[in-house]
């Protein structure tokens, strides 16, 4: 037996295996930390683009919508990027326990900031802060839940799925809680909620990590040795001198603005996954048949970057849709427009179990991994065309019934739940060994290079460009779902037997 699988052992042994509905104790710790790190995440970013765009005298930044909505894509693509510094710094340095911990406290304050009236300075020292600190909590609160099963549990899906309905939950009752409170009280009110969601999650998280957990977390899986922490304390101090040089130089000479620094995110969004790709196909340690499955991932990964590119606009353009052009007097009700950022995990939480069951049910007659990626791209398309439908049949002046945004959030769920977990699942089974881990890194990149691509479409909306901006979108994703579905029997005999 390898020292890891002794390791291995070791953490699931330390780790009480029954108190939380027949799973691991720590399964309750987890479930928690997340629900509430989710709450306090899809809270702030409920009411982010009004607090943005919203005059000053409104309690807003006053930045015009276009800049909003293009900052909030970027912000959202840092978020993801910055897993990757996130799962480096907990395997080399200091474990996935600590990691979550300093994770939740930068939220923390990231939200506190936000939550005291200030500046456009302080706006962004809080984005930093929550950027790096998801970064860090995100990825390794996920590889906590892991380490407490063994590999052969039969329990360990079943755990994940409970874990995730945790995530669902909170970013279910975030937006109606803190999204009311943001709109109607105030931002910073808002904010503020979102900062103690977060403290009640490192709370639960340091109360219960020590009975509930035992060394899950604790253990870092590949050390520095002291020889290679100096030698990357060093490189990492000298980067952040020169990026702090850099920064103060191009500021003041108008090098650096909202515009050239969303260009750099979004060539990031596309050089980073694109350098991945490379280096895994070309390394030695990749096989011939793990490159010819790198061959096959890659039409997917573009697919999924194309479906999160018109998924995330839930919380951009549709937020702003909501806001300016829903009748938000519905039966008798006002509705708040960050209402409809619940409805997103409300059709996850009743659909995937339906979805489950549906695979299940259809055994080896369910559609391969390509054609459920484009059964996914069809949906995403679609919920933009239903989108500008009230703009052809009333014009682009009348206010929409909101049932119009309900059902385009319920059609693109309906593409998630064919493509996101389908997309986890796939990762794992295509994954080079030696890369397993950095693949799944280069999955949730996805999300980042469409958020990095929004930042750069999202200002051609406009009223009067409504109904050819969803149209062109739309369009797009459904000619790319016709021809992925096309090409679903070449891609599968690249994956050498995965299905």
């Amino acid at each position: 037996m390898s020292d890891i699988d002794n390791q291995k052992q070791q953490i699931v042994a330390s780790v009480p295996q029954k108190g939380f509905f027949g799973h691991p104790k720590g399964l309750f710790t987890l479930f928690f930390t997340e629900f509430w790190e989710r709450f306090s995440y899809y809270g702030m970013r409920a009411i982010l683009v009004y607090y943005m765009y919203y005059e000053v005298s409104k309690g807003g930044l006053g930045f015009d919508e276009s800049t909003a909505l293009a900052i909030v894509s970027i912000y959202g693509s840092l978020v993801y990027m910055s897993g990757i510094i996130g799962g480096w710094l907990a395997d080399r340095i200091f474990g996935t326990s600590k990691a979550v911990f300093y994770g939740g406290i930068l939220i923390m304050l990231g939200h506190l900031v936000l939550s005291f009236p200030g500046n456009i300075s302080l706006f962004f020292v809080s984005m930093i802060l929550i950027v790096l600190g998801t970064g860090l909590l995100k990825p390794n609160v996920s590889s906590v839940v892991g380490d407490i099963y063994s590999p052969t549990d039969h329990r360990r899906d079943a755990g994940f799925s409970i874990f995730y309905m945790g995530i669902n939950m909170g970013a279910f009752i975030a937006p109606l809680i803190v999204g009311t409170v943001g709109m109607n009280v105030g931002f910073h009110m808002g904010f503020g909620l979102a900062a103690v969601g977060m403290l009640l999650g490192l709370a639960v998280f340091m109360l219960t990590k020590k009975k509930n957990l035992g060394l899950a977390g604790t253990i870092v899986a590949n050390p520095l040795s002291q020889a290679e922490k100096k030698k990357v304390f060093t490189t990492m101090g000298i980067a952040a001198v020169l990026l702090a040089i850099l920064v103060a130089i191009a500021i003041p000479t108008g090098l650096l603005t909202f515009k050239t620094f969303i260009a750099l995110v979004g060539v990031l969004g596309i050089v980073i996954p694109t350098s991945y790709f490379i280096v895994m196909y070309r390394s030695p340690k990749t096989t011939a048949v793990e490159k010819s499955r790198i061959i096959a991932y890659i039409p997917l990964f573009i697919a999924s970057v194309m479906f999160w590119a018109i998924q995330e606009q839930g919380a951009t353009i549709l937020a702003n849709y909501a806001d300016k052009r829903t009748q938000l007097e519905f039966a008798g009700i006002h509705i708040s427009p960050a209402w409809f950022q619940s409805l997103n995990p409300l059709f996850i939480i009743l659909l995937a179990p339906v979805f489950a069951w549906l695979w299940v049910k259809l055994g080896n007659r369910q559609p391969s991994i390509p054609q459920k990626f484009s059964f996914g791209l069809l949906f995403a398309g679609l919920s933009f065309l239903v989108i500008l439908l009230p703009a052809y049949i009333g014009g682009h002046s009348a206010l929409v019934n909101p049932l119009w945004l309900v059902l385009s959030y319920l059609i693109v769920v309906l593409g998630e739940l064919c493509l996101s977990p389908v997309g986890l699942s796939a990762t794992t089974k295509l994954a080079p060994v030696a890369f397993s881990a950095q693949t799944m890194s280069l999955w949730f990149l996805s999300n980042a290079a469409a958020q990095a691509i929004n930042a750069q479409i999202v200002r051609f909306y406009t009223p009067d460009t409504e109904m050819l901006y969803f149209g062109v979108i739309g369009g797009t994703a459904i000619v790319l779902s016709v021809i992925l579905f096309m090409l679903a029997p070449k891609i599968e005999g690249f994956m050498k037997g995965v299905r």
